[in-house]
């Protein structure tokens, strides 16, 4: 799978996305083909390599015919409404696929406008994102992503400058409004910078194109693009770098998720406590708890609670373990596991139907583990022995090893 990351070291905008796409390998003779789908006429789009503190990027720029000069984010006043702009894109000769995301980017930053202005959707006109060029950003985007292959895009945490900004609406603290609006639910970093860095068009398209924000992927890096800015920042490079390759967890027969470990060192709890705390955290979401015997400062003898939980139960998971041991602190760590393609299937043993859960890789079976508690409950009411009903469960999903594979 083809994927890509948006470093946002210093800021991103709708023509230093499009530029980091050119820059990466996107041509721009097909990208302006492409963009003449859109029933908008009157506009141009044009590149140049520039040295950004050093660093060789592209700029794109897109010029409009009726103004006859180069539009920057915020460098005008025309006035454009959101349903106008939604309509032109839906009415554009593109691919669906396109079509589709270039409205969700509009819809984010229309969105953003009206809950920070307080007015409907219908009420919503783009000042300083108005017209030609806010639909050249986003379609422009949205196209060139899917001309260099990119499946799915990820990006670092969003920048957060500081400073004012001169709009139409007034002076303004950085980031706009609308930019803080779309930052919501995001990881953010701060960057000590006095310059508006982060446009609306550019917080849009982070947060509603990438798959993730705020951690790099695993990846086999074929290409690397940077789009520059219209700033000259004192000492770093305003450019916004696209990475662009093979995805390292090409393997689709694996599921890839993300988990998170969850841990305290306990020296001074009663050890009788310690089953009532795991089923506790169980009860609250943990995929997993253990126990591991350790020595902690001055020679005590301890242990430490481990938990594996999902992203979204980490906390609820934290919140027992330090509700119900002793512990002042826990420890989360995030990592990346592998798990096999598995589903239950139920064999039939002279001791009755049980559930055998298969694993796959690659569309092959490479292990089977009969259902333990299926395996007790007949043991115990057919009085024989847990290891002789889970051998006949074995037994009988041994067919299941010779099953071909997809």
């Amino acid at each position: 799978m083809q994927i890509g990351y948006l470093d946002i070291s210093v800021g991103i905008s709708g023509d230093m996305t499009l530029g980091a796409l050119v820059d990466a390998g996107v041509e721009l003779t097909e990208l302006r083909k492409q963009l003449r789908g859109l029933p908008v006429t009157d506009w141009e789009i044009s590149a140049e390599k520039v040295l950004k503190a050093g660093i060789q990027a592209t700029k794109v720029t897109v010029t409009t015919m009726a103004s006859d000069r180069a539009t920057d984010h915020h460098a005008h006043h025309q006035h454009a409404s959101y349903a106008e702009l939604r309509n032109v894109i839906a009415g554009a000769d593109l691919p669906p696929d396109v079509v589709n995301s270039s409205l969700q980017v509009l819809d984010s930053v229309a969105q953003a406008e009206a809950n920070v202005h307080g007015v409907s959707l219908e009420e919503v006109h783009f000042h300083e994102l108005a017209g030609i060029d806010t639909l050249i950003d986003i379609v422009g985007s949205v196209i060139g992503l899917r001309m260099l292959g990119v499946e799915k895009l990820y990006c670092s945490a969003l920048p957060v400058s500081h400073g004012f900004v001169d709009t139409a609406h007034g002076r303004l603290p950085v980031p706009p409004p609308a930019v803080t609006e779309l930052f919501k639910g995001y990881p953010t970093v701060p960057v000590d910078i006095n310059e508006e860095t982060v446009t609306p068009t550019g917080a849009a398209l982070a947060v509603t194109l990438c798959e993730e924000i705020g951690r790099f992927p695993p990846m086999v890096v074929e290409q690397i693009g940077y789009g520059a800015g219209s700033k000259d920042l004192p000492g770093r490079p305003n450019v916004l770098r696209l990475w662009v390759g093979r995805s390292a967890d090409d393997d689709e027969s694996l599921i890839i998720d993300e988990v998170v470990t969850v841990e305290a060192n306990i020296d001074d709890m009663n050890p009788e406590l310690h089953p009532y705390v795991v089923t506790q955290v169980f009860a609250a979401g943990a995929l997993d708890v253990w126990l591991t015997p350790i020595q902690m400062k001055k020679g005590r003898p301890a242990v430490k609670i481990s938990a594996l939980a999902t992203p979204a139960d980490a906390e609820a998971v934290a919140g027992t373990l330090l509700r119900e041991s002793t512990t002042f602190g826990v420890r989360l760590t995030r990592s990346r596991r592998r798990c096999l393609n598995r589903e239950t299937v139920t064999v039939t043993t002279r001791f009755g139907e049980l559930r055998v859960n298969v694993g796959y890789l690659g569309g092959q079976v490479v292990t089977v583990a009969p259902e333990y508690e299926d395996c007790l409950n007949a043991a115990q009411s057919q009085d024989v022995p847990v290891k002789a009903v889970y051998s006949a469960a074995l037994a009988a999903a041994d067919e299941l090893w010779r099953q071909p594979t997809d």
